[in-house]
């Protein structure tokens, strides 16, 4: 089958074996996959990630020597089951975490040699996680349940609650995310930053009360201005280097910092800061099976609207100009794989 592969800190399309599913599998076709930014930090800093999980003791195998089809954003049409799979049948469209679920533990489908991701034709998924995408929801709009879910966990994590203040640092597809999930939230001041005027549109559109470029104005400064009293949660959305330790040095006395950025870099903070303003600062990663399901929910129902995050769609062909182009977080927000364009 083909796909869109990593190699060597490039993107290639190539020919890969072809897939059977096992027992309590299933083998799908890839509808439409989101590009993830993850994504885009790993093809050059894979590395880093392997050490990463290696440091924190996270069950992370990928052998850099071998092709790699990345793609955890999808949505995806199921073709065959495998032996013992009575949930779901051929021609159900369905959206899944993006784990391997097996005895001796998971595996993360698009980050690992054995279970290519949503960038080629085909997958294998686990049949007892696939979630049947509801009627009438457009399958392309599904398969953003996955980042959509990661701001709804990073808000439910950071404890925020009515009352509160939100700071959003970085509006690319995360810190959209975000957004959405303080609207839902019932969140009253939601103040967006980012360069790109497209972006704080969206940031807009999404449920943002105020957006800013932090070039003409700094975001503490614009969340000053229309709020400045509630007690505030800053969301760092961005990560790069410096932007954590910027964000202590901006936030207000008592602040909660919630870290759901994905720097792959490591980065300095000066903790006298910290300790000076009794900061609390959070990490985030992924999300539970319910925040997933509920997010297709969200999503479905139309209470999180992402017609608008989707920027523009691939072939498989396009992948490696896709990937280029994601590189100026100007011109887009979400690009979509999509197999049956070629």
């Amino acid at each position: 089958m083909r796909a869109a592969v990593m190699r060597n800190k490039t993107m290639v399309v190539a020919d890969v074996p072809e897939l059977v599913p096992g027992p309590g599998q299933v083998l799908v076709e890839t509808i439409a996959c989101g590009i993830c930014g993850s994504d885009l930090h790993t093809l050059l800093h894979a590395d880093k990630l392997i050490e990463s999980a290696k440091a924190s003791g996270a069950p992370f195998v990928m052998d850099l020597d071998r092709d790699i089809v990345m793609g955890h954003e999808f949505s995806a049409r199921v073709l065959t089951p495998g032996a013992g799979v009575t949930n779901v049948k051929p021609g159900d469209v369905v959206v899944s975490i993006p784990v391997m679920l097996s005895a001796e533990g998971f595996t993360t489908i698009g980050y690992s040699n054995t279970y290519p991701g949503g960038y080629g034709e085909r997958m294998l998924l686990t049949a007892a996680i696939c979630l049947p995408v509801p009627e009438g929801l457009d399958p392309r709009h599904a398969a953003l349940t996955e980042p959509m879910a990661v701001g709804v966990h990073a808000v439910a994590k950071s404890g925020i609650k009515p009352g509160d203040a939100a700071l959003v640092l970085g509006c690319g597809p995360v810190g959209l995310a975000v957004i959405a999930a303080l609207k839902i939230a019932g969140i009253e001041t939601i103040v967006g930053a980012d360069f790109s005027p497209m972006r704080r549109a969206l940031a807009t559109r999404l449920g943002a009360h105020e957006v800013v470029d932090p070039r003409e104005e700094p975001a503490i400064a614009a969340w000053q201005r229309v709020d400045g009293k509630r007690p505030l949660v800053i969301y760092e959305a961005v990560g790069v280097p410096g932007m954590l330790d910027r964000a202590m040095r901006d936030a207000p006395p008592a602040a909660r910092i919630l870290v759901v950025g994905v720097c792959m870099e490591t980065d300095a903070i000066w903790p006298i800061v910290g300790i000076n303003k009794e900061l609390l600062i959070q990490f985030a990663l992924g999300y539970t099976p319910e925040e997933f399901t509920r997010t297709l929910g969200y999503i479905a129902s139309g209470e999180i609207d992402v017609a608008p995050l989707i920027t523009g769609e691939v072939g498989i062909a396009g992948v490696p100009e896709a990937f280029r182009t994601l590189a100026s977080p100007d011109a887009h927000a979400k690009i979509l794989v999509e197999p049956a364009l070629g």
